[in-house]
């Protein structure tokens, strides 16, 4: 079972994402936390297999105790997924650096969620296809176009959906294709990339202007 806490000071917040974590049938909420402090100390003591924190919550805010809890220097992280309303870039930039393992929008859907979940587990880190696509937009320099890095043309088209913000469900519908093969791409690009997540495969593809 993946393990799952949530800190949201917002009950009702809570508990909807509660219930879309209880209807994963390998997914469990193990505690429930309503400000920055109780989340740090429960996330210590149950040690969840990911956190998904709130940024704007009492006596510490979700930025700070995810620095505390998967920071530099953390010898022992916490995987953390933000999830908020606020979809500004001096967030997602402090997130990433405080270690986060994925940042959401709170209106992103269940689905994604749920993935988001699980991308943290595997070590994947995954982003609100709104705010991948703004951030990256704004990369320079540009390198050189041709650089393929050995990809394949079905590798460089899951490349390109990935730098667009898909998920890997809608990137299986777009080409027609399983969940399961397009994992199995994203493993292989990952290699030949050298990269450790679809946060820089979609870098990677901005540097490279794949995508216009």
């Amino acid at each position: 079972m993946i393990r799952v806490l949530i800190a949201d000071d917002q009950a009702m917040v809570r508990t909807g994402f509660g219930m879309i974590i209880g209807a994963q049938a390998d997914m469990e909420v193990v505690g429930e936390a309503a400000d920055g402090v109780e989340a740090v100390a429960l996330a210590r003591k149950l040690r969840p297999d990911v956190a998904l924190f709130d940024i704007r919550m009492p006596r510490m805010d979700g930025l700070e105790a995810l620095r505390l809890l998967a920071g530099p220097g953390v010898a022992d992280p916490v995987r953390v997924v933000v999830v908020t309303t606020f979809d500004l870039d001096e967030y997602v930039h402090q997130a990433l650096r405080n270690g986060a393992a994925g940042f959401l929008l709170k209106d992103s859907g269940p689905a994604l969620l749920v993935e988001a979940v699980r991308a943290a587990v595997a070590g994947d880190a995954l982003i609100s296809p709104s705010i991948t696509v703004r951030l990256l937009e704004h990369l320079s320099p540009p390198a050189p176009k041709g650089d393929d890095a050995g990809l394949s043309p079905r590798e460089l088209e899951v490349v390109k959906l990935v730098a667009k913000g898909l998920t890997n469900a809608e990137i299986a519908t777009a080409l027609f294709i399983s969940v399961g093969t397009v994992k199995t791409h994203l493993g292989s690009v990952q290699t030949k990339l050298g990269v450790q997540n679809r946060v820089k495969i979609a870098a990677w593809a901005w540097e490279r202007r794949l995508i216009s």
